[in-house]
């Protein structure tokens, strides 16, 4: 069963009760709502906090999604896990599914997704940006501390991802990774770097 307090309170217990230190900024508009890690070792992460509470009414997010794996971001928070790449995520409490499902930036970079502009009014007519999102596209575990365990492998594996995997990074729902162009050989590669340096 889910807690039924806040994820934020939820976060908070956790980390209290591991002993971890942790900046609490979810309160605030404009930064993301957690932060831990040590900073000297680069391994200071911040992530965004939030949840699906029940489903959604599919007619009004016309996707090919199945609901149960639907999630809907603001296009705005999605940018501001951008600004802090690449030691930045999303957690996911997804209450009616019972699993939470963490998103490192490079998923929410790479992954497919639909964005769509909700229509707003209030003094005037204006737009919100959505993302639509697969939450199988996610790490996703039963209980909290999985959503940790693979923050910790996300940084572990950081140095790959950013500077040694050569293919396509990830595997995401739907997405089908063909072939294109001609196979590169040794001396492409001394060709590019003579005439680019």
């Amino acid at each position: 069963m889910m807690a039924t307090v806040s994820l934020e309170e939820e976060i908070r217990r956790y980390l209290e009760g591991q002993g971890i230190e942790f900046d609490d900024r979810s309160r605030s508009f404009v930064q993301l709502d957690f932060g831990f890690g040590d900073l000297f070792q680069n391994r200071y992460f911040v992530f965004d906090a939030k949840e699906k509470r029940q489903p959604y009414n599919p007619r009004n997010w016309p996707t090919a999604i199945p609901e149960p794996h639907l999630f809907i971001l603001d296009d705005l928070a999605a940018r501001k896990i951008l600004l802090h790449a690449p030691n930045a995520g999303l957690v996911v409490r997804d209450t009616p599914n019972q699993r939470y499902v963490f998103f490192s930036v490079v998923d929410l970079f790479l992954m497919p997704k639909q964005r769509v502009n909700r229509p707003i009014h209030r003094r005037e007519d204006a737009s919100k940006g959505k993302w639509l999102v697969d939450l199988r596209n996610g790490q996703a575990s039963p209980h909290l501390p999985g959503v940790f365990g693979a923050i910790q492998a996300y940084l572990d594996q950081r140095e790959a991802i950013f500077h040694r995997i050569l293919a396509c990074y990830g595997t995401y729902q739907d997405e089908a990774i063909g072939s294109g162009g001609t196979v590169r050989r040794p001396d492409h590669w001394e060709q590019d770097v003579g005439t680019t340096r």
